[in-house]
């Protein structure tokens, strides 16, 4: 199941709305979980969350209104529901390395590829969510129409702001998000803060901007697409620098920054990562269909303990991921089509499109 919110209005209207609905999952699955239990020891009060809390609040104070909306709606604490949704942000004290890793385990798989407007062939972006599987039975789509800024839709952790996962605004702008790990963290602008602000954009350009500002905390990377352009955007946007590639050729994406700029940066790179990223970019280099991206997002080991490329826990990642739901985004010149599958068997959940 995936529970669908339908937002409108103020900033305020919007986190009342998504708080009252998630009230129940975050008491349940996130304020009770292992890993985020020891980073609220770690960085509640501290002078390094203070830090990103003031930055995002001068950078973009609406979008901490509708943050500390949907902490009351959910009745806990604004500064601990902020703490969830900076936990990609945080540097963790040395001897606690192994919480930051434990942290940023989330993994996630993006297959992006230029279309052909004029042989009526749509560009594509499509994704695995990968998160804790303890969320498989707190999955949510938001559909929000905000009195300022175009209507958007966005899969939805509960607690988290919309945005850094997979979205589509009435703009026709679609953005997927993949975790990366490197170490250039920073006091800053959140990542979720940056996401959160692109699905304003009305163009791609527009969204840019935000990754292009050198004052954020940490970043990821982001795959963006706008109806009417045939290429889309591969953008690796860790705190330190942005590289902005227009896709030529159908490509894939992981959870570790690819560009030479970042070879010297040191990174977490797991073992599902660099399976995932060679399974799929394999699939494409060998004549892989980008345009059925199920066929490879849906892959999963043959043996019990293989490594897969859609994550179910108990296979071969050294990471936790569970792959949450599946979206394929057809961009096209005058219109935005998108399907969003639960899994192999649960195609096609949640459907929509955004015409110009």
């Amino acid at each position: 199941m995936i529970t669908v919110i339908d937002a409108k209005g103020s900033p305020k209207d919007i986190g009342h709305t998504i708080g009252r609905a998630v009230a129940a999952s975050i008491h349940n699955a996130v304020l009770n979980n292992h890993e985020f239990s020891e980073t609220s020891t770690l960085f509640l009060g501290s002078d390094y969350l203070k830090a990103l809390n003031d930055a995002a609040r001068h950078a973009y104070p609406h979008h901490m209104v509708e943050l500390e909306a949907m902490a009351e709606a959910i009745e806990i604490d604004a500064q601990t529901l902020f703490l969830w949704n900076c936990r990609g942000d945080l540097r963790f004290p040395p001897d606690t390395a192994q919480a930051r890793i434990d942290a940023l385990a989330d993994g996630c798989t993006t297959i992006m590829a230029p279309g052909d407007f004029d042989a009526g062939k749509p560009a594509i972006i499509a994704h695995n969510e990968d998160g804790s599987g303890d969320f498989m039975t707190h999955r949510y789509w938001l559909r929000a129409t905000p009195d300022d800024g175009p209507a958007f839709e966005s899969y939805l952790y509960p607690g988290m702001m919309p945005g850094h996962s997979v979205g589509v605004n009435a703009a026709g702008l679609v953005q997927t998000i993949n975790n990366v790990r490197p170490d250039d963290l920073k006091p800053g602008i959140p990542r979720h803060f940056i996401c959160r602000a692109i699905l304003e954009s009305e163009s791609i350009p527009g969204a840019i901007e935000h990754l292009r500002r050198n004052d954020r905390a940490s970043g990821f990377h982001h795959a963006i697409g706008m109806r009417g352009e045939a290429s889309p955007m591969s953008i690796e946007a860790p705190a330190s620098k942005t590289i902005i590639q227009s896709l030529s050729e159908p490509t894939a994406h992981a959870n570790h920054l690819l560009d030479d700029t970042f070879s010297e940066l040191d990174q977490v790179i797991t073992s599902s990562s660099a399976y995932r990223q060679d399974a799929v970019g394999g699939y494409l280099s060998d004549g892989g269909d980008a345009h059925t991206p199920e066929a490879i997002l849906f892959h999963r080991g043959e043996n019990e303990g293989d490594e897969s490329v859609l994550r179910r826990p108990g296979d071969g990642g050294d990471d936790y991921g569970c792959t949450l739901v599946t979206a394929v985004f057809h961009i096209h010149a005058d219109t935005v089509t998108w399907s969003v599958h639960g899994g192999p068997e649960e195609r096609d959940m949640l459907t929509g499109r955004y015409d110009a």
